[in-house]
């Protein structure tokens, strides 16, 4: 299968689930974004090391990469894998310098890693084919609430990401189709693609 590599492209407050986050990434070299929603500890903890920001004591994912360093473990890149049922699935794939393994992980705490080891980001073009947003215009990185963001406490329960937006029932094709087009030009991918997913649940019905 074909792999696509993908950047962090944007951060910010998730606009229909209170506590969770929008995490964008985006097609290198292309203008499809993927948007996964994650938890505030995750948010956290890519907001600290994209900040370059040193928390008093080492959060999960920097014990992680000391261990991995103790032991001379190498995280090469992450591949988010699979899509099922509004949840993405990923991989982290690590070498000791000798043998390579295949490691199952959330896809929020895989991009937390790889922002740590500096891991190539991929996903494959069925994935993006079908839970991308195409956006028009330059590719520019936006990451809203920085400060806040990496201030947030880790929240005792994460919402679930398949939350439905809801009045979309209501909508007919036409205003769903334009409500998409607002949002994607609005860069409020979180709700394209939740528009998005209305859309093609309604073709296939």
């Amino acid at each position: 299968m074909k792999k696509v590599k993908l950047d962090i492209v944007g951060l910010s407050y998730s606009q229909t689930q209170s506590g969770a986050y929008a995490l964008v990434l985006g097609e290198v070299n292309g203008r499809r974004r993927l948007p996964i929603i994650i938890g505030a500890f995750e948010a956290q903890a890519i907001a600290i090391e994209i900040e370059k920001m040193t928390p008093s004591r080492p959060l999960t994912h920097d014990l992680f990469k000391s261990m991995a360093d103790t032991f001379h473990i190498n995280i090469k890149e992450i591949i988010i894998y699979n899509l099922v049922d509004g949840v993405f699935y990923a991989k982290l794939i690590c070498s000791d310098g000798k043998n390579t393994h295949e490691v199952d992980a959330r896809t929020s705490d895989a991009i937390a890693l790889a922002v740590r080891f500096n891991a190539l980001i991929y996903t494959y073009e069925f994935i993006l084919a079908s839970a991308g947003i195409v956006i028009e215009g330059n590719d520019f990185l936006f990451l809203e609430n920085m400060d806040s963001i990496v201030k947030e406490p880790e929240p005792d329960n994460l919402p679930s990401s398949t939350t439905q937006q809801p009045g979309f029932g209501d909508l007919t094709l036409e205003e769903l189709q334009q409500k998409l087009q607002d949002a994607i030009a609005e860069e409020a991918y979180e709700k394209a693609a939740r528009l998005r997913d209305e859309l093609n649940k309604r073709s296939k019905s």
